[in-house]
């Protein structure tokens, strides 16, 4: 279909001038409303305003503007249809061929804090999504824009075929213009249900692809990333990749588990992530003290892991990281001989994180099953020690009750049945998603690399039995943290106190199944 009429409606002005002008060089008579129209002047192009066509100016303070016969009629018109032809004739309507219309930004307004009610109102476009349906309703004539990123290729296939777009890509950008509108309506409708409660009769998610990855969880799975509209903030927001390879479905995974421990910690810390889990954990002075303690929990196993550091890379830290194999590393800043020394290695993902905003505490966690989805709070509770319980006769120093904190807020990051022992800040050892918790207390014996002696064990769930702290005990730990509540809380007390350990009750589990 030959392009000779454009009606140009933007939010964002992004691209304006190069479409402008590309059209223009074309033939192509442009229309434009309001701002964009005083944006299309400005840039000494030829512009016909819509008020110019239909005879009427704009009214209710631009709320009414293209609601009328000569623009929808110019759109919707079947140029093969006699009948239709002779309504255009009959109401002196001329076609439009060529609609670029993106919507007010209702989406980046949501998330903004302090918006008011009246303020968010004002955003709901009318007009907009009425052109963009219209036209992908149309498209067996009319080309709908509803992108910036889109402008380059139209203009392109405008070049190359005399001034006509193909069929298919009029088709493939009417698909592209309802997603649009299902997407913008969609971070409507979950706005205005959210006074129906914690979880509304229906969730309407809309996510745009990212990236695609090069294969899922294993190289015979296709995969992508995608990111939802209207979240605060995402996985790779303000993450900027310096150096390495692509990132891959799994270190996708795995930076997402590291992220969200480090936001456990305010001092100099390091998170080393394997599988999904973390086998390395530590506080210190400086974040290279902390690299160190947490690379000994399980130098095995952090071969090759996912690195997160909440404190810049300097140049021995880099030394160090670069003489062992990382397969990402994460962290708020790198300096030149950082670097240098990391960039000897080809394949290190290096990645630059400088997202300081914090994730929506209002986010739900999302899990899909066969033809459903599980929908949950976020976990993103963390107790304080004013709200636990003592419930051994011992209790805890001060020396014990930092460990125990820190083995608690570590736990709540492992994989269930989830045991965590540590001392002086460091995890010692991590036992992740065995069907016991026997098991997993024996399991992150066995994985220690340093003495246990003296440590301190976090339990995300109740000790159903004594067994488990028993086999602690005769391994050196000296307090645990759990939820408790379970049935045999005496016995567990009390096998506690006959070996005098201290015991501490949360009030509160942290599955992560």
């Amino acid at each position: 279909m030959k392009i000779r009429r454009a009606l140009i409606s933007v939010s964002d002005k992004t691209g304006l001038e190069e479409l402008v002008r590309g059209l223009t060089g074309l033939g192509v008579e442009i229309l434009s409303t309001g701002g964009t129209a005083t944006s299309i002047e400005a840039l000494g192009v030829p512009v016909t305003r819509v008020e110019q066509v239909t005879g009427h100016p704009e009214i209710l303070g631009g709320r009414v503007k293209t609601l009328h016969p000569k623009i929808h009629g110019g759109i919707l018109a079947r140029e093969h249809l006699p009948e239709d032809q002779a309504d255009m004739a009959a109401s002196g309507i001329e076609g439009i061929d060529l609609v670029c219309v993106n919507l007010y930004p209702f989406e980046s307004y949501v998330a903004k804090r302090g918006m008011s009610e009246d303020e968010l109102v004002e955003q709901i476009d009318i007009g907009g999504p009425a052109m963009v349906r219209a036209s992908a309703k149309n498209h067996d004539r009319v080309t709908i824009l509803t992108s910036p990123d889109q402008y380059p290729s139209v203009l392109d296939e405008l070049r190359a075929s005399e001034g006509e777009v193909s069929r298919e890509t009029r088709r493939r950008l009417a698909g592209r213009a309802f997603q649009r509108t299902a997407a913008y309506d969609a971070a409507i409708a979950n706005w205005l249900s959210e006074s129906e409660g914690e979880f509304p009769e229906r969730i309407l998610l809309t996510f745009d692809r990212a990236f695609k990855v090069s294969y899922g969880e294993n190289p015979h799975q296709r995969a992508a990333y995608y990111t939802e509209r209207g979240a605060r903030t995402n996985l790779l927001a303000r993450v900027e990749k310096l150096h390495g390879k692509d990132l891959s479905f799994n270190n996708l995974l795995d930076l997402d588990g590291g992220r969200n421990l480090l936001a456990e910690f305010e001092l100099p810390a390091c998170v080393i992530i394997k599988h999904n889990n973390p086998c390395g954990v530590a506080v210190g002075s400086d974040v290279l003290s902390a690299y160190v303690k947490a690379r000994d929990c399980d130098p095995i196993s952090a071969y090759g892991g996912v690195i997160v550091l909440n404190r810049p890379v300097d140049a021995e830290l880099g030394e160090l990281l670069a003489s062992t194999f990382v397969e990402v590393l994460l962290a708020p800043g790198y300096g030149p001989a950082a670097l240098e020394a990391l960039t000897r290695k080809p394949n290190i993902r290096i990645m630059m994180n400088q997202e300081r905003r914090r994730q929506n505490v209002g986010e739900r966690d999302l899990r899909r099953v066969v033809g459903g989805m599980l929908v949950q709070d976020r976990d993103t509770e963390s107790e304080d020690r004013a709200s636990m319980q003592v419930v051994s006769a011992r209790q805890p120093s001060e020396a014990e009750w930092g460990d125990l904190l820190f083995a608690w807020r570590v736990a709540k990051h492992v994989k269930s049945n989830a045991i965590v022992l540590a001392r002086e800040l460091v995890t010692v050892g991590i036992g992740a998603g065995q069907m016991s918790r026997v098991d997993s207390v024996r399991l992150s014996i066995e994985k220690a690399t340093a003495s246990i002696a003296d440590s301190v064990l976090a339990s995300d769930a109740f000790f159903p039995f004594a067994d488990g702290p028993e086999a602690a005990v005769k391994a050196g730990v000296r307090a645990i943290i759990q939820p408790g509540g379970s049935i045999r809380d005496d016995e567990v007390i009390a096998a506690a106190d006959a070996a005098g350990l201290a015991m501490v009750f949360t009030g509160r589990r942290h599955f992560r199944h």
